[in-house]
Formats: C-alpha cells, structure tokens, sequence
C-alpha cells in the first residue's frame, strides 16, 4: 500500500535530522582533533564516537512511526511489525563510567556511529534529492493556472513551455498530476530501502539479542543461587545447629546425674553430638563463610589459606566486591588448594591477587594459585595455558573450577609443565 504522507514525512525528516547533524559532526570532529595536543580533544573526541547514539534513538522512533500504519499482527496484539528495538545492553552498575565502559565496547554503539556518518554525509542530500525529483516538476506543472493567473497573461511553466491560455494551463496540470502519482511509487521504494538500511544498521543482531538474554538470565541465575545458599545455610544455622547445641547441653547434664551403667553410653552419644556440631559448623562455613559476609574476599582467603593441607603463603590486598564475584572467587580459591592438596605433591603453595585497572573489557579481579609441585595439569576445554601432554592428569577439578568462573565471565589460565610448577591464574569482570 502506497501511504505518500508518510513515505514523504520520513524522507522529510531525514533531511531535518541530517542537514543540522552534518554541521555539528564537523565541528565536534574539527574541534576535538585541532585540541587533542592538549588532551582537551579527546573528550571532544569521545562524545563524537558516541554521537550516535541519540541518533539510533531518534532514527529507531522514525523507522517505528513509518511502520506503525502499515504492518499490525492483531493475533500478537503488535502494532509495530518489525519494529528495531534498543539493541544496547543494561549496565552492571550505576554512574557514567560503566555505562561508558559498555558502551565502548557494544558493536551496537559502532554501527550506530556508522550510520550517523552515513546520515550525515550521504543520506539526507539523497533524500534531499529524491523529495526534489518527486515534487518540483510535478509541482511546477500542477500550478500552471496559478501561475499564469499570477502573471497576468502568460507564463513559462517549467521554464519549458509557454502557456497563454487557461485551457493549456489545465491541460499541463492535469500532465502534473498524472506524473506526479507515477513517482510516488519510486518514492516509496526509496523510502523503504532508507528504512530498510536504518533497520539493518541500528536493529540488534540476533546473536546480539540472544547473548543479552543469556547474560541477563544467567545473571539473575547466579543471584537466585546465591541467595538460596544463604537460605540454606541460615537455615542451619538458626535450626540444626541450635538443635544440636541444645543435644549436647542435656546430654552433658544428664550425664552429672546418670547411673554409672549409663555414664558410658551418655559419655558416647555426647561426644557423637559434639562431633556432628563440628561437622555441620564445617558444613555451614563450607556453604557461606561468615568472614566472607562480614570481612570481603581478601580475608576469607586467608582463612581458606589457613585451613589448607598444604602451607600457604598469601599476598592479597582486594577492596569489596559484590557478593557473586566475592562468593565465586573464593570457592574457586577453594577448589584450586583442595587440587593442590589432592593432586600435586606440593610442598608448598603461593596465592596472590589484585585487580586491574579498567580496559575496553573493565575491571577485572585476578587470582593466581601456584605450587612446587610435579605439574602436568590438563587445562579443562577453553583454559589456556601449557600442559604435560599425555602425562598430565586430567580431573573434574579444573573443570568444575572453569565452570565456576565462566557463570561471570571469567577466566582460567593453566601453566603447568611436567616437572612444576603449576600455575592457574583467575580472572573474573568486578
């Protein structure tokens, strides 16, 4: 269905949106190049890289409005077709530098940039052209009358053919009419194929969509699962282990006042009590440490340090994470010091960490955990690093350890050569 208000309205506004954006790109790019000497560009300079994006707004609510009329799905209850939606992804964090961070690195924010440079330079001098084509002869020829009424005798319509009567000038308006509704159709097709490249430029890649989606589940995923391990373990806490404290206080009680016949079988069942006390406060740090909660990451891997089979020298100064970060990379920690005590035949372990300063990937904590061991560790699918070959073991450890850090987007990297030492190295976006 041919709609000429609206194909005209659309290439209409891309000249009102391209026309001024031309002049501003060029004095944005001129000032923050002529400036960068003294570093006051390079803020100049970023604005313009994302300067696209308003426009992606904007062009995203244009191609909408011409799709609205035309395409509606009443089964889906859409009125918008195939309407682009916002391809860019929700920041991890509050404030202007990770939503810049994100930005920077989003190919969304690049092909809007593309298109911006397009609209500003190529698109709306075309459309500028094409609205010309359709409308100045067409126009000319429909105001014939008009314009010989307006000269009082006669006129050259067009400046192409003299016309001195009102028969004549209807004739050339009737010609006007006609040829302008034969261009329509070749302005409507612009108009699409313009929507059509917005739509391509500036509409999430499939791929794009579904890797936000999986981030934005597995994200809410990691939460859910943190958050039932505390339930869990306050659950312990506040229930069995309190159950059992109060077993063991009777026992000891009844005890003082048993006869000598049953002393021993009271003696046995509370010693039995004490020990599953200890078992369950294992079991409990095991699930959420409490100096994890109250004291952050550095602390608890010390404590994990100090628990291990094999001594361990530490050299750790971290700030506060939030809780998955913090509660995944101390049960990675965990699990490399449980392989080392397992596996390696170390005499003696090395763990440090710290976190790097932002890059196009964001800050990234790091942990490496390395050993004096024999070596020979097989990196599970994905990690990277050197192994012993054939003579290296392999185990659900590394594995498991790799799952843990890829659930955040992080990393593994295994060194470790026949003969030692081994060396793993962490890495998870904070």
């Amino acid at each position: 269905m041919i709609r000429p208000v609206a194909y005209t309205g659309y290439l209409v506004g891309g000249v009102l949106v391209g026309a001024p954006l031309s002049v501003g790109l060029l004095a944005l790019g001129t000032l923050g190049a002529a400036l960068t000497p003294v570093l006051v560009g390079l803020p100049l300079l970023g604005l313009l890289a994302l300067s696209g994006i308003p426009v992606g707004i904007l062009e995203r609510r244009r191609v909408a409005w011409l799709d609205r009329p035309a395409v509606r799905d009443p089964a889906r209850g859409d009125p918008h077709g195939h309407t682009p939606v916002d391809p860019h992804r929700t920041p991890a964090g509050p404030g202007l530098g990770p939503w810049a961070r994100l930005r920077f690195t989003e190919q969304a924010t690049w092909r809007e940039l593309a298109y911006t440079v397009l609209l500003a330079f190529v698109l709306w001098p075309l459309d500028l052209l094409v609205l010309a084509g359709v409308f100045a002869v067409p126009g000319a020829l429909l105001t014939a009358p008009a314009q010989l009424a307006l000269s009082g005798g006669e006129t050259r319509v067009a400046k192409l053919w003299l016309v001195d009567g009102y028969p004549q000038a209807s004739l050339i308006a009737a010609g006007g009419l006609l040829l302008l509704l034969a261009l329509l159709w070749p302005l409507a097709f612009y108009a699409l194929a313009r929507a059509a490249l917005a739509r391509l430029l500036l509409a999430p890649r499939e791929t794009e969509a579904r890797l936000a989606e999986v981030t934005e589940s597995r994200a809410r995923l990691v939460a859910a699962f943190e958050a039932e391990r505390r339930r869990i373990e306050r659950d312990l806490h506040d229930g069995a282990q309190q159950r059992l404290v109060a077993l063991s206080v009777r026992l000891g009680l009844a005890r003082l006042d048993a006869p000598p016949e049953l002393a021993d079988r009271l003696a046995q069942a509370h010693r039995e009590a004490d020990e599953a006390l200890v078992e369950l406060r294992e079991l409990i740090h095991g699930i959420h440490p409490q100096v994890l909660a109250d004291y952050g990451l550095g602390d608890a891997i010390a404590d994990a340090a100090d628990r291990s089979a094999v001594p361990v020298e530490t050299d750790v100064e971290l700030p506060r994470f939030t809780e998955a970060v913090e509660s995944a990379a101390y049960f990675a920690v965990r699990e490399a010091l449980a392989n080392v005590a397992r596996h390696s035949g170390a005499a003696r372990a090395w763990i440090s960490a710290g976190c790097t300063a932002g890059d196009r990937h964001g800050r990234r904590l790091w942990i490496e955990v390395r050993d004096d061991g024999r070596g020979g560790s097989v990196p599970p699918g994905g990690a990277a690093g050197r192994t012993g070959g054939s003579a290296g073991r392999a185990g659900s450890g590394l594995t498991g350890l790799a799952d843990r850090l890829a659930v955040l987007d992080g990393t593994l990297a295994v060194d470790s050569p026949p003969g030692g030492p081994t060396v793993l190295r962490m890495e998870i976006p904070c």
